[in-house]
């Protein structure tokens, strides 16, 4: 399998994340971006100082508001909000080259994984990048390793191959499904570490919902069919330990803003970049209903983005929970 031309589909920090690690050997590589201005600064000026600041980027880089130029390309990484990726999806000008999808999420409207919309659009093969990976760690080269799932275990080695760089290490798995639940679960969990950081919980409490918030990812996971050994690797347990333990992440940035007393309209509204954990949160608590899994943390977190319940008093609601055994 050969994949000359690596496309990037998204401007945003991880995607130029991805377009400056998959350029540090010297490929060419296409950015799809929205804004005219984003991409006229990386053409012009090897930067992209919107949504990522502080990096120079490769002269390999070249960037495009057009996915028709996107043609060119034999391998495409798609970085589109989960919300949007449905409709970029659609706009894309071949179904015959390999996709992986980089967006964490659940569609909102269908309860859809990312590689469950894919496959609703495009026949193209699919495999699915998560991580523990903040964009300016990623994008400076410093020592990342990641999961790389795809259904199809041949073409999994083959695109781990492409992508892998001496600083970027992906491992191959078969599991698509465990990798992307893991992505989507850990955003909504890390609102709620970034609640306990800004209430001033204290360090115990967040480690308690670590633990018990990755409970409630492995029972979500498995009873979507997702592999014990994923939920406890890079794109499970991993991703948590990182989003869920740091300020640069967008998601424990909400919630902060969400335990010091502001509104999450108030916390987003100067925010272009998303937190995706906003918009999945809701969608996921639906579908563990659908299966019957309890997930309080994550009800506890809807009920603080809805606004229908107090920090103070969502604490106490889950300190008061039956005692039972641990698991």
């Amino acid at each position: 399998m050969n994949f000359q031309r690596i496309g990037i589909v998204g401007g945003g920090a991880w995607g130029t994340a991805l377009a400056q690690v998959s350029a540090s050997d010297g490929s060419d590589v296409l950015m799809w971006v929205l804004e005219q201005e984003v991409a006229d600064a990386i053409n012009g000026l090897h930067v992209n100082s919107v949504y990522l600041p502080g990096i120079t980027l490769s002269p390999a880089i070249r960037a495009t508001t057009s996915l028709a130029d996107l043609a060119s390309c034999d391998l495409l990484l798609l970085v589109a909000p989960a919300q949007h990726l449905r409709t970029v999806l659609s706009g894309l000008p071949r179904e015959d080259v390999p996709l992986i999808l980089c967006a964490k999420g659940i569609e909102a409207n269908t309860q859809m994984l990312m590689s469950e919309v894919a496959a609703d659009v495009t026949n193209a093969p699919i495999a699915v990048l998560s991580g523990p990976t903040f964009a300016f760690e990623v994008a400076s080269g410093l020592p990342t390793a990641v999961t790389l799932a795809c259904e199809d275990e041949a073409l999994g080695r083959a695109l781990a191959a492409r992508i892998a760089r001496p600083t970027f290490r992906p491992y191959a798995s078969t599991d698509v499904i465990g990798a992307e639940i893991g992505g989507a679960v850990k955003n909504v969990l890390a609102i709620g570490c970034g609640v306990v950081e800004g209430r001033g919980l204290g360090q115990n409490a967040r480690a308690a919902l670590i633990s018990r918030g990755f409970a409630e990812m492995t029972r979500f996971g498995l009873a979507r069919g997702a592999r014990q050994e994923t939920l406890a690797g890079l794109s499970g347990l991993g991703d948590l330990v990182l989003t869920c333990s740091s300020t640069s992440s967008r998601n424990f940035s909400l919630g902060k803003g969400l335990g010091e007393g502001r509104t999450a309209a108030e916390t987003l509204a100067d925010k272009r970049s998303i937190a995706e954990g906003a918009f999945t949160a809701p969608v996921l608590q639906q579908a563990a209903r659908a299966v019957g899994v309890d997930m309080p943390v994550v009800d506890a977190v809807c009920a603080m983005l809805a606004g229908e319940a107090h920090v103070d008093a969502v604490v106490e609601s889950l300190m008061a929970r039956p005692l039972r055994t641990e698991g």
